[in-house]
């Protein structure tokens, strides 16, 4: 979600608690928001703790991950995806590859924390 579309709608229900119910409508509104950011949370903490299981930029099939990429696809869809942090490249902006056992590799190119595009580099005969 954009963090302007949930600012404004934890502002909203802020503001829309208070009128109808008083104080007791803000802090409802408040445990609402709060309880929304701890699950923003773990969900990040279950995603870090299965990328700090495998090697940075190591992935189990590289073909397979080059399948299931999209473009737009976030950051926090692409960890899940591959399992570990990928190996950024030198000098390259938000390029990140992961590599698997055969050699085959994966390169992307991010912007602003999604995929904008990739390509499927075989080693050379």
């Amino acid at each position: 979600m954009n963090k302007w579309i949930g600012g404004a709608l934890a502002l909203a229900a802020l503001i829309v608690g208070g009128l109808l119910y008083g104080w007791k409508g803000v802090i409802l509104a408040l445990s609402a928001v709060m309880f929304w950011l701890l699950m923003q949370f773990t969900r990040l903490m279950r995603v870090m703790r299965i990328a700090n299981s495998s090697p940075v930029g190591h992935v189990d099939s590289a073909v397979m991950l080059n399948a299931r990429l999209r473009p737009g696809m976030k950051l926090m869809e692409l960890i899940p995806l591959t399992r570990s942090l990928g190996r950024k490249l030198d000098g390259q902006a938000e390029t990140y590859v992961w590599t698997d056992a055969g050699g085959v590799s994966v390169e992307v190119q991010m912007r602003q924390g999604q995929v904008q595009s990739w390509q499927l580099l075989r080693p050379q005969a």
